[in-house]
């Protein structure tokens, strides 16, 4: 019987895929309504924004990544920086909580837009239903193995990247030239009354959440095929092109809808855009492009994030299920997207899992500039930028969603203690001899 170590490693195709297939998900389907909300029609402004941001952060990944794969690589950097104790086990379990988060905005967003043609987009049963059901048929796939994941990853991403980027060139093609005009001079005014700048930064914080699948590629490190140069090709390739669908279709959408209308729509803005342009056959297309997005983002994301509690497991740094059971993390891991995306709506999620996750990335670079100079070769100060930029949209988000949400804010610091604490006694109960180091050696280069 073969196991995962023995199945085929995924080619440079396949772990390109994989990254584009949890990016091009819930991150432009759900969040265009939520970024508008705070950055207004400056909204396409804000995804090129979370790129730069996400481009600078990648750095840090790519060059470590390149030098020590794993199949744990967010788990490995931070062991490496922190040594195996409680800075890098927290931290790493802050960036596994923010990808199972992703997974229900990725879930709820399956739902909303399944429903969306229906009118019971609202429906606090039927999207919560129709969410769980997808993360079991996700599940499933997994279960099969590595060959079926990369097939089903790249057919479904090479549909949905042509689908979105038709659905964008249409869009734009039948707006003409005002839906450009719309991205670069703004519209109705530019940004929400009394949020301005501020309210930008913090829409660049929720489009990081668009891009942050490219750390799913560094996860399957073990899994791919010439990882010193593949990992990075993969993640500038990922990004690239998440970028260029993203602005598409976000310009599409200012240049079909005014900020109250998508504001009306913030859960499902694409299919409303789609409407006035192209019909109800525009809503249907929107939403089979959404299904197969969501649906394949899923299975990409149970995939690599299982993989890093697989790391974390072997690391002593996270507990196991303390059964014998086969696919443990798969199954853990599918688990709680299914109690968080029962738990949650689309707003709380992403809110939760952008916390956690830039608290996690400022990390990863302070780790880098301060613990592995002398391990990895790479230059300082663009991690130093990285770490100003995570700052610099982070620090106005959590000061807005405290206005507006203080229970979110709360719940996002009681899971950080909760997990804090949980690594204090994992590491103060761990016996003599286990000192969780990972089973890879690292070998800088």
């Amino acid at each position: 019987m073969s196991t995962d170590s023995e199945s085929p490693r995924l080619s440079l195709i396949g772990s390109v895929a994989l990254g584009t297939g949890v990016m091009i998900g819930a991150g432009i389907f759900a969040l265009v309504g939520q970024v508008t909300e705070s950055a207004g029609s400056w909204m396409p402004w804000a995804f090129v924004a979370g790129a730069v941001v996400v481009a600078f952060s990648a750095y840090s990944y790519v060059r470590y990544s390149s030098t020590d794969p794993s199949s744990g690589g967010i788990a490995m950097i931070l062991t490496a920086a922190y040594g195996p104790g409680v800075i890098a086990g927290s931290f790493s379990l802050f960036m596994y909580v923010s990808m199972i988060l992703a997974e229900s905005l990725l879930a709820r967003t399956f739902g909303t837009y399944l429903l969306q043609p229906f009118g019971m987009q609202s429906s606090a049963v039927w999207v919560p239903t129709l969410a769980v059901a997808a993360i079991v048929a996700a599940t499933m796939v997994n279960l099969v193995g590595n060959r079926w994941v990369e097939g089903s990853a790249t057919v479904t991403a090479a549909l949905k990247i042509a689908g979105i980027g038709a659905l964008a060139v249409a869009a734009i093609a039948a707006t003409g030239t005002s839906a450009l005009a719309d991205a670069l001079t703004g519209r109705d005014g530019a940004t929400p009354p009394n949020q301005g700048v501020w309210g930008f930064l913090a829409g660049t914080t929720l489009c990081i959440l668009a891009y942050k699948g490219f750390t799913t590629i560094t996860n399957q490190g073990a899994d791919i095929r010439n990882p010193q140069h593949n990992i990075a090709r993969s993640i500038v390739i990922a990004i690239a092109l998440c970028t260029v669908i993203y602005v598409l279709l976000t310009i599409a959408v200012v240049g079909s809808l005014s900020v109250p209308e998508i504001l009306d729509a913030r859960d499902y803005a694409l299919a409303r855009a789609a409407e006035p342009l192209f019909g109800s056959w525009g809503v249907w297309v929107t939403v089979a492009v959404a299904v197969v997005a969501t649906v394949s983002g899923l299975v990409a994301s149970l995939f690599a994030v299982s993989r890093l509690y697989d790391m974390l497991r072997r690391m002593k740094l996270a507990p196991g299920l303390g059964v014998s059971l086969n696919r443990q993390s798969l199954l853990l891991t599918a688990g709680l997207a299914i109690v968080t995306t029962s738990l949650f709506d689309l707003s709380r999620i992403a809110a939760l899992g952008a916390m956690l996750y830039l608290s996690m990335d400022i990390a990863i670079h302070w780790g880098m500039i301060t613990r592995l100079r002398s391990q990895v070769e790479f230059a300082v100060w663009i991690p130093a930028v990285a770490i100003a930029l995570d700052v610099l949209v982070l620090v106005p988000f959590v000061v807005m969603k405290t206005r507006s949400d203080w229970f979110t804010v709360a719940i996002t610091a009681a899971v950080a203690a909760t997990i804090l604490i949980a690594q204090f006694l994992i590491v103060r109960c761990r016996p003599d001899g286990t000192s969780g180091q990972p089973t890879a050696t690292f070998s800088p280069r």
